[in-house]
């Protein structure tokens, strides 16, 4: 239970910080305050915690810390990694899957308005990602790289047309996890860069750099029990970048701006802390997350689970009550003191359905109905049992009540 004695079920959103993490943060609210890039002993111990959380973070997804550009969050650093390999070639061809976050898609659009080619490829009914329309994109506008094995570089040196591929790991919405080494495997056939969004995987699935053959990985720290404001790209060191910001030339140029200390020093603690207790936590969450759907189908056989047949996040269960909009339901359960979601966190004021469940083919009228349940590590069977008990007297009172309101 939360402060707010509300049962808190939307960790897909925001997970609440771990306490070992706030510890871990307070001497950099405090007493060493000091700015990184000063060279008397108060900098130099705060460039020490940076360090430090950058070998913690690398850890976490098996790669080199110098692999690791510390940013403000996912959002920040989808948009680096999209704008920044881009800014460093001659517009291309971008492929996107049509289910990602809108902190990729946005970027994606904005560079089609610079002359890159867009594609969105598609999903079927469970959310997977079409590999055969993910291929025909990729290879339709094939780019040589025979000469020097580096996407967008000629022999000379100079930039050509770039490509570049952005699949998210696993959806923020549904949990589906997509096969991103499959995808690097024809990203690298047809000579494209490949940016994978692990924001919503890592920490709550293994996470291994190399092994997906990704270029470019964002992470952030508010999604495994760390706090807001720190996330983190990963990138290949035969990678160029333009920056999106320039000044003094932090993180090797790559993200300028003075480090916020002590939310690196927190993600790099809660980095850690899911590296060693990630099998734990998916030991408890997946057994819950089965308990809630089968509780809900057996209390609402109306309702309909999305995909439920393809391999998923153990914490995420997105699901739709037939005949009742979402967002009522959702205040519904807000008053009687239950937190969910009805997608996608950073949509907040968008009234249209989910892009996802879109893409997927649901229907318009069911998908405005989309609940997501998204568990933490903390969460309890008993708190499960509260959720359903109260969603199915919501949902009939909400029912009764469009019944009168048409008789």
């Amino acid at each position: 239970m939360t402060s707010f004695d509300h049962i808190y079920l939307d960790n897909n959103a925001s997970t609440p910080i771990d306490e070992r993490v706030l510890e871990t943060m307070l001497p950099y609210l405090r007493g060493q305050y000091g700015n990184p890039s000063s060279v008397y002993q108060l900098g130099r111990m705060a460039r020490a915690a940076i360090d430090v959380a950058r070998e913690q973070v690398a850890t976490l997804v098996n790669a080199h810390p110098s692999q690791v550009v510390f940013t403000s969050g996912g959002t920040e650093a989808n948009n680096l990694a999209l704008k920044g390999a881009a800014g460093r070639l001659l517009p291309g061809s971008l492929a996107i899957s049509a289910v990602e976050h809108g902190s990729v898609r946005a970027p994606a659009q904005a560079l089609r308005k610079q002359g890159w080619v867009l594609s969105e490829v598609g999903v079927d009914t469970q959310g997977r990602l079409d590999m055969m329309q993910l291929n025909e994109v990729i290879s339709s506008h094939h780019m040589s790289t025979a000469s020097t094995g580096v996407p967008g570089k000629s022999m000379s040196g100079k930039k050509k047309p770039g490509k570049i591929v952005a699949v998210m790991l696993a959806n923020n919405e549904t949990g589906v996890i997509h096969n991103v080494v499959e995808v690097a495997e024809l990203a690298r056939e047809n000579g494209a860069l490949l940016f994978v969004d692990a924001v919503q995987a890592a920490g709550k699935i293994p996470v291994d750099f190399k092994v997906t053959g990704a270029q470019m990985m964002s992470l952030s720290a508010h999604k495994m029990y760390g706090p807001k404001g720190a996330g983190a790209l990963i990138v290949d060191k035969s990678t160029d970048m333009e920056p999106l910001l320039h000044g003094g030339g932090h993180e090797k140029g790559r993200r300028t701006g003075t480090e916020n200390v002590a939310a690196i020093v927190g993600f790099g603690k809660a980095a850690e802390l899911a590296m060693a207790e990630m099998e734990l936590r998916h030991q408890r969450v997946q057994p819950l997350r089965e308990h809630l759907e089968q509780r809900v189908m057996a209390e609402m056989p109306e309702v309909k689970i999305f995909a439920q047949e393809a391999e998923r996040l153990p914490n995420t269960s997105f699901f739709a009550v037939p005949g009742v909009d979402g967002e009522t339901l959702l205040m519904s359960l807000d008053q009687a003191g239950l937190a969910v979601s009805s997608g996608s966190a950073c949509s907040t004021g968008e009234t249209d359905p989910s892009h996802v469940l879109m893409a997927m083919g649901v229907d318009k009228a069911l998908a405005r109905g989309a609940i997501r349940v998204s568990l933490g590590k903390d969460s309890q069977r008993n708190e499960i049992d509260r959720f359903v008990d109260c969603l199915k007297q919501q949902v009939q009172a909400l029912q009764r009540f469009a019944a009168v309101a048409y008789a």
